[in-house]
């Protein structure tokens, strides 16, 4: 996967934007997310939030994956890609 990435909330997160046209299904990424022993701290047909490696994660049904805190550009693109994988 191909990613661009944008910094959001000044400066302290980052979110990972997938240059694929992804249409996710959020009710069943919300069921594979708990699947994986994540709990979910949010979760509608627009996002799902929950805490992965100590950051505060947003999946949206774009592909786009926001992670709180973080400054590392590199990073987001792999825990994005990681994620992601997991669940297309």
């Amino acid at each position: 996967m191909r990613f661009t990435t944008m910094r959001l909330c000044g400066g302290e997160a980052l979110m990972a934007i997938s240059a694929d046209d992804l249409c996710l299904n959020m009710e069943k990424v919300s069921d594979q997310l708990e699947g994986m022993g994540l709990s979910l701290k949010q979760k509608d047909e627009m996002m799902a939030v929950f805490d992965w490696r100590g950051m505060e994660t947003t999946i949206y049904p774009q592909g786009k994956v926001m992670f709180f805190p973080l400054k590392d550009r590199s990073l987001c693109i792999e825990y994005a890609t990681e994620i992601l994988g997991k669940l297309v």
